[in-house]
């Protein structure tokens, strides 16, 4: 072996080792064996990292250990053995032991012979493992995709209890319980996704790639929406200081050996290098950052599945001037972006990437990430199969009930519970009104609010309208009738909430008001001269003799009474009209009055000045000549 081929093994040894020595966290769910008591109680299982998980959902079942290929590596059809359920039957899990071939072998041939899920007793007492999906290329591991079951890792102890239970004949029935597997808080989820811009990995980067493209659309909905936070990341390790200096660090790392991703072809002397891959991850790393700036984050899916289309290494196109080309199709700040990734060749810290290898580390719930790709759902790190529908379920577990976006109560992800006899819930029929509320872990029977009138109740066995306007709905679950043009109700549209019969009507108010015949009670109507007439809600009451009824006061009369009344008013009125004369009479003469007397004062003024022509000349008459 020369020194070029064993510097390559060496260093990628110590590459994958870095991560090997980290801090990895099993992701477990809950397994409930109910019977029988020998082995009852709850106990913890590992979720394999392939299949389709049932997160935020349960499975019942019953458990099977066949008799023959009890390690599941060979077809059970060669065996005659079947674990499809019967009609009306428990769904069957299938209990398999570890070893002689991969955990997903085993999954799919018991896939393929009918079973719900797969529990896989470990052949060692040990704590327990994540089962992982195998690191070779193979091509008959096509099935890998096709798994759709979910599975479980057990312990050995759990494993050797139940067969000891099923051989003595007892029948072990157990629910898997993921409803906990991701935390649910509030009404936003927030996930990260840690990937790879290399698509030279075999198939583990085919399916990423795949997942993007598929995942695109909704992971846009949902983040527009406000549903959701996305951030994606990128895994990177630093080249060992004894190696920074040799030809296969540079060939593989950026910034004097910081920076760091496994050759693509694991080979040093064609196509492109692990400094290439990291360069491209980081220029990923910088669209996020530039369009998260913009408020628009989304735009990042649309980047890397443009990349991975336009700009695959097969075509020797995994370049800057590539990447450049979609940067601007796509209205991205192409110089913020060069900006952000700086000099690969200087002999300086990347901000980005050493945040990166920082965000690596785990942190509280969270293991380290160490496989690629990683999806993590609120600090939670996803176990199953990287598909759409597979992803979307985990991540609809993680919003907190009733507050899932609508893409999570689609008919691929979710079963509507209410559309079964309503879910068991209170239901209106008649103003289709319904308690029942269908979210992603199961349908809730609360009172609705309809129109802005909220009902209360416990919205199994009742619900009632309350407060101001609640008569607007089904009229307050009050009586109403109508007859011809007349409409009566018993719901008082006011905060009491009450049903009341009107006036003219008794009863509960409810399902019933009867009309009260005010005549045959004699409550009105009773002078003499009066006739009554039972009506509908009312009554008629008129008089003998020609008289006249007064309603107020319950009484007829006369006309004679009635032309004393009418003499009486005019006789008022012509008082009131002659009062009002003599009282503009008097106020012109007063007027009169005084102007007189003020001319003859103001005469009398002017007299002691000048003579006036009334008065005589006391010298005669005079002529000038």
């Amino acid at each position: 072996m020369n020194q070029e081929k064993l510097g390559f093994f060496t260093l990628s040894f110590l590459l994958i080792l870095s991560p090997a020595l980290c801090r990895f966290v099993v992701e477990k769910n809950n397994l409930k064996v109910t019977s029988p008591d020998s082995i009852k109680g709850i106990y913890e299982c590992a979720i394999g990292n392939f299949g389709v998980p049932q997160y935020g959902g349960t499975l019942v079942g019953t458990v099977a250990y066949p008799r023959s290929n009890q390690k599941a590596c060979k077809s059970y059809n060669d065996f005659d053995i079947s674990f499809k359920s019967k009609p009306g039957g428990l769904p069957t899990f299938v209990l398999i032991d570890r070893g002689d071939c991969f955990f997903t072998l085993k999954a799919w041939i018991a896939q393929q012979a009918g079973a719900a899920a797969i529990l896989v007793a470990d052949n060692k007492a040990e704590p327990l493992i994540t089962m992982d999906t195998p690191e070779e290329d193979k091509s008959d591991a096509d099935y890998l995709q096709n798994i759709t079951i979910p599975s479980a890792l057990i312990t050995k102890s759990l494993g050797d209890s139940i067969k000891s239970a099923l051989s003595g004949g007892d029948m072990v029935n157990m629910k898997l319980d993921w409803t906990e597997s991701v935390p649910h808080p509030d009404e936003r989820v927030e996930y990260e996704l840690w990937t790879n811009s290399n698509d030279q990995c075999g198939k583990k980067c085919d399916t990423q790639i795949e997942f993007l493209k598929n995942f695109k659309g909704a992971a846009q909905i949902l983040e527009k929406g406000g549903h959701t936070q996305f951030t994606p990341h990128y895994i990177t390790w630093y080249c060992p200081e004894a190696f920074t200096l040799s030809k296969q660090c540079k060939s593989q790392c950026i910034n004097h050996g910081r920076y760091c991703a496994p050759d693509p072809e694991q080979d040093f002397t064609k196509g492109y290098d692990g400094k290439d891959v990291v360069v491209q991850n980081l220029r990923q790393a910088c669209v996020y950052r530039v369009m998260n700036e913009t408020g628009k984050p989304w735009v990042w899916w649309d980047y890397v599945t443009d990349f991975a289309i336009r700009c695959p290494m097969k075509d020797k196109k995994y370049t800057k001037e590539c990447a450049d080309e979609i940067i601007k199709s796509l209205d991205i700040d192409l110089k913020k972006v060069d900006k952000c990734i700086g000099d690969p060749d200087a002999d300086v810290e990347n901000p980005v990437l050493k945040a990166e290898q920082e965000s690596q580390i785990g942190k509280g719930s969270r293991g380290d990430v160490t496989i690629l790709p990683t999806l993590v759902v609120n600090n939670r790190q996803y176990r199953g199969k990287l598909e759409k529908g597979a992803v979307l379920k985990a991540m609809c577990s993680g919003f907190e009930e009733s507050t899932e976006p609508a893409i999570c109560l689609t008919e691929d992800l979710n079963t509507n519970e209410c559309l079964e006899n309503n879910g068991g819930c209170w239901q209106d029929k008649a103003a289709n009104i319904t308690a029942c509320r269908d979210t992603f872990r199961g349908r809730l029977c609360e009172c609705p609010t309809v129109q802005g009138v909220k009902f209360s109740g416990d919205g199994y066995t009742h619900c009632k309208a309350s407060g101001a306007l609640h008569c607007g709905i089904n009229n307050g679950g009050c009586w109403r009738e109508t007859r011809g043009s007349y409409t009566y109700s018993a719901c008082v549209d006011d905060h009491s909430n009450g049903c009341k019969c009107p006036l003219g009507f008794k009863g509960d108010g409810v399902k019933s008001c009867e009309d009260v015949d005010e005549c045959k009670e004699k409550k009105v109507c009773q002078c003499p001269e009066c006739k009554c007439k039972n009506t509908w809600g009312s009554y008629e009451c008129s008089c003998k003799n020609g008289l006249l009824y007064m309603r107020e006061h319950d009484t007829c009369i006369g006309s004679n009474k009635v032309g004393t009344t009418k003499l009486s008013w005019s006789f008022l009125w012509f008082l009131i009209i002659a009062v009002g004369v003599a009282g503009l009479s008097g106020y012109a003469a007063y007027k009169y009055r005084i102007r007189r007397y003020m001319d003859a004062e103001i005469r009398g003024i002017m007299a002691q000045y000048m003579p006036l022509e009334s008065q005589p000349n006391p010298r005669g008459p005079h002529m000038d000549i």
